[in-house]
């Protein structure tokens, strides 16, 4: 998956974890408060400083993240 700009990874913002613009709101916060039933216009009124496309570009990369494959590398 060719990652959103909208999707940063900063170890030095919260610990590396995917975050949305750099920001300190990480991607596994707004899928949370979608999980939880929080309409986007919620969140955005929470949030003022996300715009729509960072909660479509976080649904989109959990998505990805959910599909991927972990596979454990065997010494040899």
């Amino acid at each position: 998956m060719d990652t959103t700009p909208r999707i940063t990874f900063d170890p030095q913002v919260m610990g590396g974890k995917p975050c949305i613009r750099g920001l300190r709101v990480t991607v596994g916060m707004v899928v949370g408060l979608v999980a939880s039933g929080y309409a986007t216009e919620r969140i955005l009124q929470l949030y003022p400083y996300l715009e729509a496309d960072d909660i479509r570009a976080a649904l989109q990369y959990a998505a990805w993240r959910v599909e991927e494959i972990e596979v454990p590398l065997v010494a040899t």
